[in-house]
């Protein structure tokens, strides 16, 4: 089946919005087996978004239109689309006591002109959007199904997987079961795990399991895509390879499916009943910024002071005698001095040391991490990190969180990771 995805708004064709709705699209159609043809994006304007439909019409089995479905002028998409189709636009009373129950729950009077997204070409079957006021919508234009999405991202991700991959799945012909794991980890590189995955989609009969990866750094998504007849039968048959997976991949996963490092971590912290304290240079406060908006983290994280050099970090912590470097010693003072200034169980200091290249583009970071816990032990981790300023930032906030993580479920902290350079020194006091 081909299938071409269409982008409209001059925001996201001129560049001004970045166009993460498309990479969405693409990799959860991906996980699904299908593979995209062609990717279109238009302005909001008549003419050239009816010649892209058109276009798509003649060319694709499937389209997905994503945005131009909300209440304004510039939203086209329900009015191109009635014209590309030769039909009328015509009232959706169904969608629209929907849509004034929307506003009714949350004390508002639905303004006129949302009755605009209510208006639907004639014949069109409804995909439903239980968390926003734009329905989503199916039409037959030419040869090829269309499927009119919004564009507000998770309004998009939940129709899209709710509404639309079923559609495509019976539209090819495939059975309508699918089954999706995916492993979460930190520290092992796209390469190396192929490698140590090697021969595991062999493990399923007849070839009915895909093994796929998605690098984002400085994480990694392993995925298995099982279909079939029955999700029962589905499950039994990925059980001894999701296992394989975990043994092969160790304590390098973070975590599975929608957990997050983040979330991981917060978990344990209630599992252990512990509280946490953070010292954070150079990572601009993104570790505490991972961990204390989630509802579950309040009372769990008690502070975070984050410090630009030495100086700043020994006066905020109260230290009788400043900080002598940003090295493993000074940074098991800090997470032991911060640990007794606020009361947690737990204290983590993370400090870095940048090294400018020559040229100014290629950096290295000395990466110190200390955990200091009540019973008067500080577990520590020494690395360094390469590339570019930003890769070390990033890297040095994932090797923190994993740091706490390890430490809360009493695994090594110690296990090299795909992304240190050598002379790595890594120990437990």
């Amino acid at each position: 089946m081909r299938i071409e995805v269409i982008c409209t708004g001059d925001e996201v064709l001129s560049g001004k919005v970045v166009n993460s709705n498309f990479s969405f699209i693409s990799q959860k159609l991906g996980d699904f087996g299908f593979s995209l043809d062609w990717e279109t994006t238009v302005g909001d304007d008549r003419e050239s978004l009816l010649l892209a439909f058109r276009l798509a019409s003649q060319r694709a089995d499937a389209v997905i239109v994503n945005g131009g479905l909300g209440p304004t002028v510039d939203d086209l998409s329900q009015e191109i689309a009635a014209q590309a189709a030769g039909v009328s636009l015509v009232l959706n009373k169904t969608w629209l006591v929907s849509m004034e129950s929307f506003f009714t729950k949350r004390g508002r009077i639905m303004p006129a002109n949302n009755i605009k997204q209510a208006m639907l070409p004639e014949g069109a079957e409804v995909l439903d959007n239980p968390i926003g006021t734009a329905c989503g919508f199916a039409l037959l234009i030419g040869k090829a199904r269309f499927y009119f999405t919004p564009g507000v991202p998770r309004e998009l991700f939940r129709m899209l997987e709710e509404q639309i991959v079923p559609r495509l799945l019976k539209q090819n012909g495939r059975q309508s079961v699918v089954l999706l794991k995916r492993f979460h980890s930190y520290g092992i590189g796209e390469s190396h795990a192929d490698e140590l995955l090697s021969g595991l989609e062999s493990l399923a009969p007849s070839g009915s399991v895909k093994l796929g990866f998605r690098a984002h750094y400085p994480q990694l998504e392993t995925k298995l895509t099982a279909r079939g007849e029955e999700v029962n039968a589905l499950r039994a048959m990925m059980a001894p390879l999701e296992n394989e997976v975990r043994a092969r991949l160790g304590h390098f996963i973070i975590g599975e499916d929608d957990q997050s490092l983040e979330g991981v971590i917060v978990d344990e912290l209630i599992k252990a009943n512990a509280t946490l304290t953070l010292v954070e240079t150079f990572t601009a406060g993104q570790i505490s910024a991972r961990l204390m908006p989630l509802p579950q983290a309040q009372g769990r994280v008690l502070r975070n002071t984050v410090a630009q050099d030495k100086a700043q970090l020994s006066s905020a912590l109260g230290l009788s005698l400043p900080l002598s470097a940003l090295d493993v010693a000074n940074a098991k003072q800090a997470a032991i001095a911060a640990r007794l200034q606020s009361g947690s169980t737990l204290g983590m200091a993370i400090l870095v040391v940048v090294d400018e290249g020559v040229d100014r583009v290629e950096f290295s970071g000395e990466v110190s991490v200390a955990i200091a816990d009540a019973n008067g032990h500080c577990f520590s981790r020494l690395s360094r990190i390469a590339g570019g300023r930003e890769w070390v930032r990033l890297g040095a906030v994932e090797m923190g969180l994993d740091s706490l993580r390890r430490h809360l479920q009493g695994l090594p902290m110690n296990e090299r990771t795909d992304f240190e350079k050598p002379k790595n020194t890594n120990k437990t006091v």
